[in-house]
């Protein structure tokens, strides 16, 4: 599988592919059209000024200095017109370069934005089996490649403004010498043809080296705790420096291609060009004078003609970079691994908070079930217990109801009605989630409680926090309410970073609780003191929680317990004590524990 992978990025991108990338990205360069357009314009302009300060100056040399009639009056008018063209010259190609490079920044925003927003609506089964740093690196590198990327098409029309304007140029100084210029056409297409095939496939792995680097950087990062406490250093460093090895590999390959069919091959070009028209005009001065203002004028255009075609050249590589970076971004606008969908006219309004599972099937993969024909009923103000061995499938519950993910079969109810019938913001709204690892913001504790809504004052973030016995260790901080976070909220403990939590969830005061394992990671010293808040939170609402430890559900209406994706028992803690059964052994377990 991994090598089909690397052979389906290696491949190189087909003319038909590229034309379709290009037509997409457009779209997005849509909104600064008469950006592009007045920079296309400006380039246009900056064409005619070429060939225009050439022909002065093979005016003034031809016509005045070798026949040694300028004046002073010819002198200064030449200078003057000379001068003034040059400073046109500078200010359209100021204005060139500002509206392009403007348009260019604004699209890559514009795909920036519309691929962040797009993350947001793929299903968390996309972000289970993409890696981070592959992401991260298709939001940063590869949007980023897309500014150079605009900028290439500006390369492209001003060689093929210069070449045209060159041609017309020639022609109308010297159609037999302008024939011959005429061949040089077909050499350049089947250059630029031959080094877009080839490189695209080089430029290709290299973006995939690139993506598998940041992606090892990322996880690096994240797990430096882990990587130290069990001394992983080394060879996590080799393996670092094994992919970024691998990455210097395919950056060798591009600077060799680039190398032989980049600028080396054009300024051979310019060298035969400017041959011929020497040897041309040698040979024609041994039957008559040649007038050196038009050996100049027609070495001028020559260079006028290529000199864009180096830039044009080199700028390939820039393109293939943008056209394989672009095939990788619309791969993510295009993928359908979309978060559940609800019903169109999905209108409906939790108001008890009824929770009802009917024979629900689930599978990750769409062949192994994880859960298999689970059933319950969670009334209105009862908690319901999930309990059960790891890989039971307590928290695949949690995320089919949450609709995180789809299930196969069956139906999930609330307030009888299908789940499907709410519209997402109503699921959010009504649904509080509390996990068992707390993530916190970079940002301050109030800003982690209020999650960028507005509408919660700063009271209702006291009293949520004073509800959940959160208050009293946030009033010891320096600044309170306003103490740092930094990322992750490693400065806290990981029972304060619950608590938090917490506060999050009731401060929107949910009709529905989930619970996953939320006080498994939390001491005993801490577990107790947000034992009551557990309490308040509960009461009142509907509560499905995932038990870890067991002490903690005693008081549940109903507790599930599940094995391989099935209930196999069900009741309240004393009836399932009484069983005899795989909660019995459990809790005898948990207890012995606790006791040695």
């Amino acid at each position: 599988m991994k090598e089909d992978k690397q052979s389906a990025w290696a491949r190189s991108i087909p003319l038909r592919e590229q034309k379709e990338i290009v037509k997409r990205l457009l779209h997005y360069a849509r909104p600064y059209a008469w950006q592009f357009l007045l920079a296309i314009v400006c380039t246009l302009f900056l064409s005619v000024i070429n060939i225009l300060l050439p022909k002065i100056l093979q005016t003034y040399m031809d016509k005045y200095l070798t026949h040694l009639s300028a004046t002073n009056q010819i002198i200064f008018f030449f200078v003057l017109i000379y001068l003034a063209a040059t400073v046109m010259k500078a200010f359209v190609w100021f204005w060139q370069g500002f509206l392009f490079s403007k348009a260019s920044v604004n699209t890559l925003q514009h795909v920036r934005v519309a691929l962040f927003e797009k993350l947001h609506t793929l299903g968390m089964r996309y972000f289970d089996q993409t890696p981070a740093g592959s992401i991260v690196s298709r939001v940063t590198n590869d949007t980023e490649s897309l500014f150079e990327f605009w900028n290439v098409f500006l390369t492209m029309l001003t060689a093929i403004f210069s070449l045209s304007a060159s041609l017309v140029a020639m022609f109308r100084v010297n159609p037999s010498l302008a024939v011959f210029f005429l061949w040089f056409l077909p050499v350049l297409l089947l250059i630029i043809w031959y080094y877009q095939k080839f490189s695209s496939k080089v430029y290709r792995q290299m973006r995939e080296k690139l993506s598998q680097l940041n992606t090892k950087l990322n996880e690096s990062i994240s797990g430096m705790s882990i990587i130290q406490q069990f001394r992983q250093e080394e060879r996590l460093e080799q393996d670092f420096d094994d992919t970024n090895e691998a990455y210097l590999r395919t950056r060798f390959a591009m600077i060799r291609t680039n190398s032989l069919l980049l600028a080396p091959i054009i300024n051979l070009l310019v060298a035969i060009g400017i041959s011929f028209a020497l040897g041309y005009f040698g040979k024609r001065s041994l039957s008559r004078p040649v007038e050196v203002g038009m050996v100049y004028l027609f070495i001028s255009y020559v260079r006028t003609m290529f000199q864009p075609m180096i830039r044009m050249m080199d700028s390939l590589s820039v393109f293939q970079d943008g056209m394989v970076a672009g095939s990788r971004i619309i791969k993510i606008l295009d993928n359908q691994e979309l978060t559940p969908r609800q019903k169109e006219q999905a209108n409906a309004t939790i108001t008890e908070g009824k929770i009802e599972f009917k024979q629900v099937s689930f599978s990750y993969d769409g062949e192994h079930e994880v859960l298999k024909d689970i059933s319950f009923v969670a009334n209105p103000g009862e908690t319901v217990a999930l309990v059960g061995h790891t890989g039971s499938g307590k928290s695949s519950i949690i995320n089919v109801l949450m609709r995180f993910y789809e299930f196969s079969t069956g139906e999930i109810l609330i307030d009888g009605r299908d789940i499907r019938e709410y519209p997402m913001e109503e699921l959010r709204d009504k649904m509080g989630l509390v996990l068992q690892d707390a993530f916190m913001f970079y940002g301050d504790i109030a800003g982690n409680i209020r999650m960028l809504n507005t509408d919660i004052t700063d009271e209702e973030i006291q009293k949520a926090a004073e509800f959940v016995q959160a208050d009293e260790f946030i009033q010891t901080l320096p600044g309170g309410y306003h103490a740092k976070v930094i990322e992750r909220g490693s400065s806290y403990s990981s029972g304060q970073r619950q608590l938090i939590s917490f506060a999050r969830t009731i401060v929107t005061d949910p009709k529905i609780l989930v619970l996953d394992e939320a006080t498994a990671s939390i001491d005993t010293e801490t577990e107790s003191l947000i034992q009551e808040g557990l309490a308040k939170m509960r009461k009142g609402r509907t509560t499905i929680a995932i038990a870890h430890r067991l002490s903690t559900i005693r008081d549940a209406n109903l507790i599930l317990v599940l094995e391989r994706g099935r209930i196999v028992e069900r009741g309240n803690h004393d009836e399932l004590l009484a069983q005899k059964g795989l909660y019995y052994n459990m809790y005898q377990l948990q207890k012995s524990q606790q006791d040695s």
